[in-house]
């Protein structure tokens, strides 16, 4: 099946759909994918239709060219400081937190299976685009860097709050504070990759792992991903096993599950329908 191209308005940001997999481009590969507002809000807008929809099963990020996302376009920044503020404090904060509830918050909290596939660096804001994923396959020619103190900056995008889940407060502080660069191999190491291919096996290898999920049982990947959100960011035991139970009775009552016990004691594999 030939993939469906999506119009997103603009020329910085790619979208098409193939069998229940969105599959979203940063694509300013001449800057390597850095971030500009008409890239920010078209995909803010994709990712809201990911949500959504039910055509769309599983959210596949990358980047074109060479690169995955240089974070925010500093050369950019730097024209905007040298000439008249234009907005205050206050609303730079605000425009900042809508975008970042609308890329990094919304792919961390989406109930559907995302994955961020990197031919290349993700440094800065991509990096906690990245990190926002639930799942990363790494090209072996891509870096992570969160960049920040090379240019005075504490940090955005998620990138603290997802490091520090993924490879503890002592050394995501260490990746922050001396602005390393971490290799692939390194990366899977720590476990801040699932996979690192030859980059020719890199969409490949995305195409064969994003299929898969969007082959599974959506409802009960989407209360998954709030089982593992509660698990991360509550402290009560109690509250977490809740959680799980009331999911768990939920998914008992879907056509997915159903199917999928009937599967099992005929000895096939089961088709699930997200529902």
């Amino acid at each position: 099946m030939t993939a469906e191209e999506i119009s997103t308005g603009t020329d910085q940001l790619m979208a098409s759909m193939d069998e229940g997999v969105l599959t979203i481009t940063l694509n300013r590969p001449e800057a390597r994918n850095a971030l500009t507002f008409e890239l920010l809000d078209a995909f803010a807008e994709q990712l809201a239709y990911a949500e959504s929809s039910s055509d769309v099963r599983c959210v596949v990020v990358t980047g074109g060219g060479k690169g995955f996302c240089a974070g925010g376009d500093v050369k950019a920044m730097a024209a905007r400081n040298e000439g008249a503020r234009t907005v205050t404090v206050d609303e730079a904060i605000n425009r900042q937190r809508i975008y970042q509830r609308a890329t990094s918050g919304r792919l961390y909290k989406m109930p559907k299976p995302t994955i961020a596939s990197l031919p290349g660096a993700a440094a800065g804001a991509g990096l906690g685009i990245a990190l926002a994923c639930d799942l990363r396959i790494m090209s072996s020619k891509a870096i992570l860097t969160s960049a920040f103190a090379r240019i005075g900056f504490p940090g955005d995008y998620g990138g603290t709050l997802f490091l520090s889940q993924l490879v503890g407060t002592a050394k995501a502080r260490e990746l922050y504070f001396l602005s390393e660069r971490v290799n692939a191999d390194e990366a899977l190491r720590l476990g801040l990759t699932n996979w690192v291919v030859e980059p020719e096996d890199l969409a490949t290898k995305t195409d064969e792992i994003a299929k898969r999920l969007a082959k599974g049982p959506t409802v009960a990947f989407g209360y998954m991903k709030e089982n593992f959100a509660r698990a991360l960011t509550s402290g009560d035991v109690h509250d977490c096993l809740d959680l799980e139970v009331s999911h768990h009775i939920h998914c008992a009552g879907t056509e997915d599950h159903k199917n999928a016990a009937k599967a099992f004691i005929e000895k096939r594999e089961p088709e699930f329908k997200g529902r």
